[in-house]
């Protein structure tokens, strides 16, 4: 990526978001932050205000915008349960309007632009691990739907404004990732446990905690992003971006009491609905095409956040 560029991202103040915005600059370009604060946090960006390449903007993406950029990062969108069924039209809003939106500024400036895409649009899987190829098993009735259903249409427009509009597009589906950043309440299981476990609370576990998950750091999902976003231009997925080393959510909270030397007890709530059973990456394609996989093991990522949690706990 040549050094300068003018780069929006959308969603600036989220946990990704924010991480984008601190390697982004670090590497030269300006960056444009652009946030609604629905779940993004100022106190993610507050040590960025001021420099002299960044630019903050408080906006929400169901609305259209006119800037001037190069290349555009399209993260805005509530990603955690909790937050998306909180108001799940305006979620579906966020995803088909913003991309909309997004979109059509990538049209009007020819700017290249990432959309942050999810595992969630395979739903809940009949095929393990999950290919790009999979078409994914989706409710599109349930309380997931705002969000799993948005995201995939979402991808739908970004690849019909890539074939009739020739767009540059790159896409990317996001498997669980968490590190320092993470909001305290987005009710994901990496930052309900370790609150849970350093506050010494019960650890609510949903169904019998052999549901799997696979947890990517945050730095691993950046590197992966901007490998993407380097790439020619015929190459623009979608691309599965996570952590192939599956885990069971019981043992993610076994290890974070362990870690913690936390006094928290495990407790079993009934399973929320559509909640999916497994979820792992087949990451071949980001193997292949962009030389890149996940070098950050569990127990290191969540030493880092769990030392940003305890922090903010104690603040």
């Amino acid at each position: 990526m040549r050094a300068s560029r003018r780069i929006l991202i959308s969603g600036g103040a989220g946990f990704i978001g924010s991480h984008l915005c601190d390697l982004l600059l670090a590497a030269g370009h300006e960056v444009l932050c652009v946030d609604n604060y629905f779940t993004g946090w100022r106190r993610n960006i507050e040590h960025l205000v001021g420099a002299p390449r960044f630019e903050v903007m408080r906006h929400d993406v169901t609305f259209p915008l006119y800037v001037e950029v190069d290349d555009i990062y399209n993260l805005a969108c509530p990603a955690s349960p909790i937050h998306y069924q909180h108001d799940p039209v305006q979620t579906l809003k966020t995803s088909v309007h913003g991309a909309i939106n997004m979109l059509g500024l990538a049209k009007r400036t020819r700017a290249r632009i990432f959309q942050a895409s999810t595992s969630e649009v395979y739903g809940d899987p009949h095929v393990h691990p999950q290919p790009e190829s999979y078409w994914g098993h989706v409710n599109p009735l349930g309380i997931r739907a705002c969000y799993d259903e948005g995201k995939r249409a979402a991808e739908t427009l970004f690849f019909d404004y890539h074939r009739q509009h020739k767009v540059r597009i790159k896409v990317a589906r996001i498997f669980n990732t968490y590190g320092p950043r993470m909001h305290p309440n987005d009710g994901r299981v990496v930052s309900n446990f370790i609150v849970q476990a350093l506050s010494n609370e019960d650890i609510t576990i949903y169904g019998d905690g052999s549901q799997t998950r696979s947890f990517c750091y945050v730095t691993d999902l950046l590197d992966g992003i901007t490998r993407l976003m380097a790439k020619p231009d015929d190459f623009i997925g979608p691309v599965n971006l996570g952590n192939p080393t599956e885990h069971s959510v019981k043992q993610l909270a076994e290890t974070i009491i362990e870690m913690t030397d936390s006094k928290s007890k495990l407790i079993f709530l009934p399973l929320p609905s559509d909640d999916p059973q497994q979820r792992q990456p087949d990451i071949t394609l980001a193997r292949t095409e962009l030389q890149w996989e996940p070098k950050v093991g569990l127990r290191d990522g969540l030493q880092e956040t769990i030392s940003y949690f305890r922090q903010l706990l104690s603040a």
